[in-house]
């Protein structure tokens, strides 16, 4: 008989699956970079922010114990980090990108750093995992709407071009599946980032209706 148990398996695996073709979604914004030779307008702050938000989350993974959380965290962190190097390679303001990223790993630190401390105890533990799951909440919000700093320029120019439609879109399917996992588990640390994710991914895309890429035609040879 299938059970809440197997739902919950069912779910964490197809958000597993779905989360990590997320990331490796990235690759393919990568590799525009580097087949242009430059990162033109692209804004680093959605890969910094997505390494400094799968980290945090990887944390929490720990401290609730939940595998799938550990395992999606582990591969994204990596993942976002080696997309951080690929943009710093491929920017010209590489100065800007290092400074973003050395905030990144400052918060990391001192997020580590706290959660290690008073988990000696139940409540000491409980206090830690609630405080570390706010923070949790309030990265994946800025990760969600970090294409949104691109936002005046797409407005600007009417083109999306800008904007990762790979990756907006994979986080729109992405949010969708974890939110409905948070609710199986009830954890509301899991739903409520999750559930602005699904909102925020959804009226980027509605960038790319309102201001489609501009196409140049072929040249005539």
């Amino acid at each position: 008989m299938f059970s809440t148990e197997n739902l919950r398996e069912l779910v964490a695996v197809s958000a597993s699956i779905c989360t990590i073709l997320q990331f490796l979604s990235g690759t393919l914004v990568c590799q525009k970079f580097i087949q242009k030779g430059s990162t033109g307008d692209t804004s680093p702050f959605p890969f910094i922010s997505g390494c400094l938000s799968t980290s945090v989350w990887l944390r929490y993974g720990f401290l609730i114990q939940e595998h799938s959380i550990i395992l999606v965290n582990t591969i994204g962190a990596t993942l976002f980090f080696a997309y951080v190097v690929t943009f710093y390679m491929y920017s010209l303001k590489k100065s800007a990108v290092a400074k973003q990223f050395l905030v990144c790993i400052l918060v990391l630190i001192a997020i580590l750093t706290y959660s290690s401390m008073g988990t000696d105890s139940v409540e000491g533990l409980e206090v830690t995992r609630n405080r570390v799951g706010t923070v949790c909440c309030i990265m994946s919000i800025v990760f969600f709407a970090a294409p949104f700093s691109s936002l005046l320029h797409v407005i600007k120019v009417q083109s999306s071009e800008s904007l990762p439609f790979p990756l907006i879109m994979a986080t729109f399917v992405v949010s969708c599946q974890w939110y409905a996992y948070g609710c199986l588990i009830k954890d509301t640390f899991v739903q409520i980032p999750n559930f602005m994710g699904a909102v925020l991914s959804g009226l980027q895309l509605t960038l790319f209706c309102l201001f489609p890429k501009k196409y140049k035609p072929l040249e005539q040879i």
